[in-house]
């Protein structure tokens, strides 16, 4: 059903003064939903593709992901998550030193389950140090681990021995950072004891001097070192600012993350025009474009540094790959939406914005056309809650039911 712009937009300022906790309704019109979202998703790679088409040296690896630069720099860390056996996470610091506004935590950072003292999250389970020897005897290990959630500089000294067991191991390890707790100590233990590959995510702190020099520090004693960050407009902006310097360093890599957001940070973006990429990952439209303002750059300027388009379509790769890795039935995969409801105010922007257009456009059937079905849902949620109650303007319901 290709739902035409106009009728999408009619449907969904509607549905966006329904009340949330009205799934009957969500569920009858489920197809009026998910055929908008798929007209945006499709109107909005088309988008993408023609940028691709403006960067002829644009490298495609297998269908998972794309890149530019030299193969050789692609992060291993990133191939163990698309071909090996996907992203193996160890949690332990459930704490961080910066609030930033693109953070996946931003509004639960205080209620963030806290991982028992001397203890780590490895697969969803929790294990002392010292049933780490037991675990890698017994099971198959991994082709690679990355340590998140959230900022482990802030105890990194509880890091170092654990490291040392997975490096002997012969696994692959890299480690997610904000850069500014780190120093020429902590760095060089930490590479001392065998981390492969370390991510700075730049924009956490807009390209501050501080994590610039953290770079330049880390570039002395790791194999791999590069950038990862969502690609935001501050990001970009700062980026741009301190290029040549950041350039300097000779970085082996910059991973553009699709920025998406989730329960706990879509309130900083309200009023943003958004998508969403097989019914996953809910995306400003911006976020990629900015991946490709960097290729774009990067090829022009010739620099030594790969840049890798971490886009949800790498992230859906990602997944789809774990899922078969660890014994799931063909087309089995994990990617889903972070939210468990629809929010159709949240594309009233895209959908109002006149230079967006549908590929293909079909007016709906009679039987679904909006002027045909309003009186009846309104009755209908009438009889249940009350006019009154639930029949609110969409500033109204803005306001009060953000997620």
């Amino acid at each position: 059903m290709n739902i035409s712009k106009k009728e999408a937009l009619e449907w969904f300022e509607f549905l966006s003064e329904i009340p949330s906790d009205s799934q009957q309704v969500f569920e009858e019109y489920n197809n009026i939903i998910r055929s908008t979202m798929r007209q945006i998703e499709k109107s909005y790679i088309s988008e993408i593709k023609e940028l691709q088409k403006n960067i002829p040296e644009l490298k495609d690896l297998k269908g998972r992901t794309y890149y530019v630069g030299e193969e050789k720099n692609f992060p291993k860390g990133c191939l163990s998550c698309l071909f090996g056996d996907g992203l193996g996470g160890i949690r332990k610091t459930h704490t961080c030193n910066l609030t930033c506004k693109f953070c996946y935590y931003h509004d639960s950072m205080e209620d963030v389950e806290q991982i028992p003292e001397g203890m780590w999250d490895i697969g969803d389970n929790l294990y002392e140090e010292d049933d780490l020897d037991l675990l890698l005897s017994i099971q198959k290990n991994p082709s690679g681990v990355a340590y998140v959630y959230l900022e482990p500089f802030m105890e990194i000294e509880e890091y170092y021995s654990v490291v040392k067991k997975f490096n002997n191991a012969g696994i692959h390890q890299h480690m997610y950072t904000n850069g500014v707790l780190c120093t020429d100590e902590n760095l060089k233990k930490l590479a001392e004891n065998g981390l492969d590959e370390l991510r700075f995510n730049l924009g956490a702190s807009n390209c501050s001097d501080r994590v610039i020099e953290a770079m330049k520090t880390a570039r002395k004693y790791f194999k791999s070192v590069g950038i990862e960050t969502p690609m935001t407009h501050e990001f970009y902006e700062s980026f741009i600012e301190k290029k040549e310097e950041i350039l300097s360093i000779g970085l082996d890599f910059m991973n553009c993350a699709e920025f998406h957001v989730g329960p706990d940070n879509i309130n900083n973006y309200i009023g943003e025009k958004f998508y969403v990429y097989k019914n996953g990952y809910l995306s400003p439209t911006w976020s990629r474009k900015i991946t490709y303002k960097f290729m774009k750059m990067a090829i022009d300027e010739k620099w030594d540094m790969l840049i890798h388009d971490c886009s949800n379509h790498t992230k859906y790769a990602r997944e789809i790959n774990k899922a078969s890795k660890q014994g799931g039935a063909f087309g089995a995969h994990s990617y889903i939406s972070e939210f468990d409801r629809p929010l159709p105010y949240l594309f009233l922007p895209i959908l109002k914005d006149k230079d967006f257009k549908f590929l293909k456009e079909a007016p709906l059937p009679d039987h679904l056309k909006l002027e045909n079905c309003k009186e009846s849902i309104l009755e209908s949620l009438s009889e249940e809650e009350g006019e009154e109650e639930f029949y609110q303007g969409f500033e109204d319901y803005i306001s009060n039911e953000k997620c």
